[in-house]
């Protein structure tokens, strides 16, 4: 168990600064999830916990103790990288004890220890097989198993699940959620996949290059963006955006908005946009509706491409140049070059300025 304070981290390869001034905090047993984009710079900063990188300016801290100086091996920390890493010439049971062999540990606590992650995470019949006798979400569970028998304070993943196929993604997620819930421990995650950010995180950290764009809940990021960029990036499929531009705000914060031809009103932080001032109007594909009867808006979209999933369909179409997807019931039957007229309420909309800042504020759910 640990908590984790970065202190304007910054890092810096020769010339080029690669993480700009990170602050974060991040809690006690907490699962948070670096997200974004390739090249954002969210594994530099995973290895900047784990000590594999050395920190240029800065202070991280893990339970109140200064870590710049100190070795990875004496962090309290364990790291599960992308490759699995297994030695192929040892067992499961080797793979797994080989770390505490090395420090010199007893071998009854080593064997106590391998059999408690193993038990954890369903490898007791698996233990004398040889890494090339498993699947590829056996061998991510061992690496993850050499991790736990470590016992340490923090978890470190680092993209784990991309080898893996779709389905094996899917159920290796969910054996990582069940694996924090039974062991409490704080835990960070590194992926460039929203969906696992979402579905994981108690927190996520969302990273563009080198900067942390927004904190939050996955709800308080899907609900209210702080700007364009997380947005777009959090939710699938992503948020639509179409130009518009203010027309007038009265002296009670609400502007008048035009997009498509047509007039909005929406409540705005005045002190972020002016009139005249173009601005970007969002709306998520699952707000689309196919009842035009309330809307505020109504757009026309002719269909590129219907995609037919079942319980639901997304259809991708443009509106006057602008690429458009809108999630709908599966019962519909859109074919690729039809078009079609859907509606949107104001209470949907999202609205950003011209510096990509959110100028409208959402509820989020509660518990």
């Amino acid at each position: 168990m640990a908590t984790i304070k970065l202190t304007n981290v910054i890092k810096r390869f020769h010339d080029i600064e690669t993480i700009h001034g990170v602050n974060l905090d991040l809690q006690d047993g907490e699962f948070v999830v670096f997200v974004g984009p390739s090249g954002c710079g969210k594994s530099t900063l995973l290895r900047l916990i784990a000590g594999l990188e050395d920190i240029t300016d800065g202070k991280l801290e893990i339970n109140g103790i200064n870590m710049n100086s100190v070795a990875p091996a004496d962090r309290g920390v364990a790291m599960v990288f992308q490759s699995y890493a297994l030695y192929p010439h040892m067992t499961v049971e080797e793979n797994m004890s080989f770390g505490l062999r090395m420090n010199g540990v007893a071998p009854e606590k080593i064997k106590a220890q391998v059999s408690d992650a193993a038990n954890i995470l369903q490898l007791n019949e698996l233990l004398d097989r040889k890494p090339k006798q498993l699947s590829g979400g056996q061998r991510q569970r061992v690496a993850i198993g050499r991790a736990i028998v470590r016992q340490p304070e923090v978890f470190l993943f680092d993209e784990p699940l991309s080898n893996l196929d779709a389905e094996l993604r899917v159920d290796m997620r969910i054996q990582i959620a069940q694996l924090h819930n039974k062991l409490k421990a704080t835990m960070i995650y590194v992926t460039h996949d929203q969906v696992e950010a979402m579905t994981l995180a108690d927190k996520i950290v969302v990273l563009r290059a080198g900067n942390v764009e927004q904190v939050g809940s996955p709800l308080e990021l899907y609900h209210n963006p702080a700007n364009e960029f997380v947005a777009g990036f959090i939710g699938s499929p992503k948020m639509n955006f179409l130009e518009g531009k203010v027309v007038s705000i009265d002296n009670k914060d609400i502007a008048v908005i035009e997009i498509a031809n047509q007039t909005v009103e929406l409540e705005v932080d005045c002190t972020k946009v002016s009139v005249n001032e173009k601005v970007k109007f969002g709306i998520r594909p699952e707000h689309v509706k196919e009842n035009t009867q309330d809307a505020d808006l109504t757009l026309s979209l002719d269909i590129d491409v219907a995609e037919h999933l079942g319980g639901l369909t997304y259809l991708y179409g443009q509106f006057e140049g602008n690429k458009l997807t809108i999630e709908v019931s599966g019962a519909n039957l859109t074919r690729n070059g039809e078009s079609v007229t859907v509606g949107i309420k104001k209470e949907d909309c999202y609205l950003f300025n011209s510096r990509g800042e959110a100028l409208v504020n959402r509820p989020v759910p509660e518990r």
